[in-house]
C-alpha cells in the first residue's frame, strides 16, 4: 500500500469514529480552523463548514526541557509530506501551543482528489511532526445557533479607475459568508467566547458558550465606529481578541480589519444583545491575525509589563501595554472630520496604539509557548519559504537575512567604545 493510501485511511478514520463525552454520534468534523487551548489541555477547534466547535481532550506531559529558540524551514512542505500531498495542496489555518507539553498544534486543510479534509499536526520541541489522531481522543461537540447559510457569498470587488479589479478580487463572490463564522476563540473562566459572523443583516457576532458543552450559548450582535473607514460597521467580524481586566472589570479587547481596536465588557455579551463596542484606537489599514497576551520583559531591565502582541498580514506587529487601555478615551464619529483615512492621514494612528516592533518577514500565525517565547508561522522575506520559528518574546526574530555591522569580520566593538569615551 502506498504512503498516500496510508495517509488517506488515517485521515478517514479520524473523521468517522469518536468517543463523544456528550454526543454518541460519529466525529464528523469537516474543517479545522481557529484553535484555542484551555489550561488543562482541552483543544477547541472551530469548524466553519459544519457550524460547530469541537473540544478534544489532548493529553500532554510536562517536559523538563526548557523551550529554546528554534526554526523549522519549509514547515508547509514538511506537513504536506506527512499528509502525503503536494505542498500546494495544504492550507495552514491556525496554530496553538499546548499549555502543558509546549507542543505546537497546527490546523490544516488538506486538498486533494476534489475534496478537502481537515487535519491537525502536532510539532514537538524536538521538531518532530506527527498527525493528531482525532479518532483516539474523547471529544465534545457544540453546534452553533444562527449559523449562516452556505449559499450566501460575499460581493466581488469591482475595482475603481485607479485600481481595476483583478480575478482574485472578483473571486470573493464565490466565498461563502460562513467561512467567517468562527474567526477567533478565547477561553475564560469556564466559557468559550467566539467571534465571527451569524445570520441576519447584523452579521458581526460574539458568542459565549458554556464548557463543558451543555447546549447553552448566547449570541450578541456587535457594531463599532471605524475611524479609518469613517462609518459604523456591523457586518465585518472581530478578527483577533483577548480578555483583560480593564477599568476594574473583565473586557474583551478586540481587533478588526483595517485596524480599529475596541473594548467590550463581558457583562454586555448577552443573548440577543445589540452591543456598541467602544472604539479606543486605530493603527491603520491591514488585517489583524493574532492578539497574544503576555508579560513583556524588557531585556535592559525593569518590571515585566502585561501587554498585547498584535500581528497583521499587512504591517509590523504592534506591542500594546495593557496599562495604556486603562481609563482610555472612547471615540465616536463626533470626534473626527468626515472622510476615509489612509495611513498617512494626520489622524492616524489614533489612540494608545503602543509601538510597532520589528519582525523580519511576515508573521502569519503566532502563539505564546513556554511563557516567554513566541512560536510563529512566518514567510521569509527573501526566499519566500514558510517557516515555524520559536524565539524569545522580547525579540521574536530570526536575523539570518540581516547583515549589520556586527557581522563583519573586521568588527571591533572596543574601538567604537574607545572613540566614544574620549
Amino acid at each position: 500500500m502506498s504512503r498516500s493510501s496510508d495517509i488517506a485511511i488515517t485521515l478517514a478514520a479520524a473523521l468517522t469514529i469518536g468517543t463523544g463525552a456528550l454526543a454518541e454520534t460519529s466525529l464528523d468534523i469537516k474543517f479545522a480552523g481557529a484553535l484555542e487551548f484551555a489550561d488543562d489541555g482541552t483543544l477547541f477547534v472551530g469548524d466553519n463548514h459544519n457550524g460547530a466547535i469541537y473540544a478534544f481532550e489532548v493529553p500532554g506531559e510536562a517536559s523538563d526541557a526548557q523551550v529554546m529558540p528554534s526554526s523549522i524551514f519549509n514547515i508547509d512542505a514538511k506537513i504536506a509530506e506527512l499528509l502525503g500531498v503536494g505542498t500546494g495542496a495544504i492550507q495552514i489555518n491556525d496554530i496553538a501551543a499546548h499549555p502543558v507539553s509546549n507542543d505546537v498544534y497546527i490546523s490544516v486543510t488538506r486538498i486533494g482528489n476534489l475534496v478537502s479534509q481537515p487535519a491537525i499536526v502536532a510539532v514537538s520541541q524536538d521538531q518532530s511532526l506527527r498527525l493528531l489522531d482525532l479518532a483516539a481522543l474523547e471529544f465534545q461537540k457544540q453546534e452553533l445557533i444562527e449559523f449562516p447559510e452556505g449559499e450566501i457569498t460575499f460581493n466581488g470587488r469591482s475595482g475603481s479607475p485607479m485600481t481595476p479589479a483583478m480575478p482574485r478580487d472578483l473571486a470573493k463572490a464565490a466565498v461563502p459568508l460562513n467561512t467567517l463564522a468562527i474567526m477567533d476563540m478565547e477561553f475564560y473562566e469556564g466559557e468559550l467566547f467566539v467571534a465571527g459572523v451569524a445570520t441576519d443583516n447584523f452579521l458581526s457576532s460574539l458568542r459565549r458558550v458554556s464548557y463543558p458543552f451543555d447546549g447553552t450559548q448566547s449570541v450578541a450582535n456587535v457594531e463599532m465606529y471605524h475611524i479609518a473607514h469613517d462609518q459604523y460597521e456591523s457586518r465585518a467580524p472581530i478578527r483577533a481578541m483577548s480578555i483583560q481586566e480593564i477599568d476594574g472589570e473583565p473586557q474583551l479587547v478586540a481587533a478588526y480589519t483595517c485596524s480599529p481596536i475596541v473594548l467590550v465588557p463581558l457583562s454586555d455579551i448577552e443573548d440577543g444583545a445589540k452591543i456598541s463596542a467602544r472604539t479606543i484606537m486605530d493603527y491603520g489599514n491591514g488585517q489583524p491575525l493574532d492578539m497574544i497576551a503576555y508579560n513583556h520583559q524588557n531585556p535592559f531591565g525593569g518590571e515585566a509589563q502585561p501587554s498585547l502582541f498584535v500581528t497583521s498580514n499587512s504591517r509590523a506587529p504592534q506591542l500594546i501595554p495593557i496599562s495604556g487601555l486603562q481609563n482610555v478615551q472612547v471615540v465616536t464619529h463626533e470626534d473626527f472630520e468626515r472622510g476615509f483615512k489612509l495611513d498617512d492621514s494626520p489622524v492616524m494612528p489614533f489612540g494608545p496604539v503602543g509601538e510597532a516592533v520589528m519582525f523580519e518577514g511576515v508573521p502569519l500565525h503566532m502563539d505564546l509557548v513556554g511563557g516567554g517565547f513566541f512560536v510563529s508561522v512566518n514567510r521569509d522575506a527573501y526566499t519566500g519559504s514558510l517557516n515555524l520559528d520559536t524565539n524569545p518574546a522580547w525579540y521574536p526574530n530570526r536575523i539570518h537575512n540581516l547583515l549589520a555591522e556586527f557581522d563583519f569580520p573586521q568588527y571591533d566593538p572596543a574601538a567604537s567604545a574607545e572613540r566614544m569615551s574620549n
